[in-house]
């Protein structure tokens, strides 16, 4: 059996602790391939201070040191819906050294292509075989369907549920328990909000929300006189 290889996680939030729990039912489940050394962020403040028993090494510039770990880019935010690839290629990360982590308790059909630093949690359903582009994340019971196609760097959040035959683009975030309509595309750089029902395609870089699901015009705000 091989030795596991040393893990650096990127990021010290929310979703590197739904990953460390991961990590820890992987390995509950004897197929652990990571051994983890620690957390990476950018925050100072973090530094020195433990993740849920886990250090938090330094700044993300730390992966150079460990040229021989794999890396595990653990952000999403709505805000900056490309962080992940973003971070990625500031480090100057190939694919060789990006981890991928697929929760234990996930249902993935046999087949399916799972890119490059792409995370599946708890609960995640893949029906039928399908492309997962590099870098997804796939929060709890997330349910892909038949002919899906999930482009790079994607962030579906929990109970997000894609009908047969969507293609979401580069980048995109879908809220969490939003639904979309069958044969339908989600644009690059997109963001389809919480609870949103989307029956008609999303365009690249704008923002639908609601049910069904309308372009979100954020107004000026009024000016004091």
């Amino acid at each position: 059996m091989s030795a596991a290889r040393p893990l650096l996680l990127v990021g010290a939030g929310g979703l590197a602790r739904e990953c460390l729990a991961a990590l820890a039912a992987v390995e509950q489940a004897g197929t652990a391939p990571y051994t983890v050394l620690g957390l990476l962020d950018d925050d100072p403040a973090r530094h020195g201070t433990p993740v849920d028993g886990t250090p938090v090494l330094g700044g993300s510039e730390l992966v150079d040191e460990h040229p021989d770990a794999a890396v595990l880019v653990c952000t999403a935010t709505s805000r900056v819906p490309d962080s992940r690839p973003r971070i990625a290629r500031r480090l100057g990360l190939s694919d060789d050294r990006l981890a991928t982590l697929v929760h234990p308790a996930a249902s993935v059909a046999r087949g399916t292509e799972i890119g490059a630093g792409a995370i599946l949690l708890a609960g995640v359903v893949v029906t039928a075989p399908q492309r997962i582009g590099r870098m997804v994340v796939a929060m709890p019971q997330v349910l892909l369907t038949h002919d899906d196609e999930v482009g790079e760097g994607v962030t579906m959040a929990g109970r997000v549920a894609l009908a047969g035959g969507v293609t979401v683009g580069r980048c995109a975030y879908l809220g969490a328990g939003s639904l979309v309509r069958e044969n339908l595309a989600v644009g690059e750089l997109s963001l389809l909000g919480m609870g949103s029902v989307l029956l008609e395609d999303l365009p690249a870089g704008e923002t639908w929300v609601g049910s069904p699901a309308r372009r979100l015009v954020r107004r000026p705000k009024a000016v004091a006189r």
